[in-house]
């Protein structure tokens, strides 16, 4: 009985610490985005073909145009079946103010936002 509750500790203690490292990397994967501002949210799904002409068009306008309020920009991925992701993945890497992560981590950012 004792190993018993010993393992049903261990496994607890061990997914807690895992939840804590997760919740730490998140913080400081995210930590351009602030409280304040507006962001805009991009839900896609199998838009290859699409997706970098609408993200470059989109960005130009927002960094180039009237648009200076608006600096935190989330692409969230719905699971594609194409390379959808890949192409986002390789724009995040040339836009700083570009995050591309699924739609279950989108989720996470938004509830992990402090308000000031």
């Amino acid at each position: 009985m004792e190993f018993i509750i010993n393992t049903i500790f261990w496994t607890l203690a061990i997914y807690g610490f895992f939840e804590i490292v997760k919740t730490i990397i998140n913080l400081f994967t995210y930590t351009n985005f602030q409280s304040d501002g507006i962001y805009l949210i991009i839900a896609v799904k199998n838009q290859e073909e699409k997706i970098e002409g609408f993200l470059r068009s989109s960005l130009f306008k927002i960094l180039y145009g009237k648009e200076d309020y608006l600096k935190n920009i989330i692409v969230a991925d719905l699971k594609s079946e194409d390379r959808t992701k890949e192409i986002a993945k390789k724009m995040e890497s040339e836009y700083e103010c570009l995050k591309v992560t699924t739609w279950k981590e989108c989720i996470d950012i938004i509830d992990n936002v402090n308000e000031t």
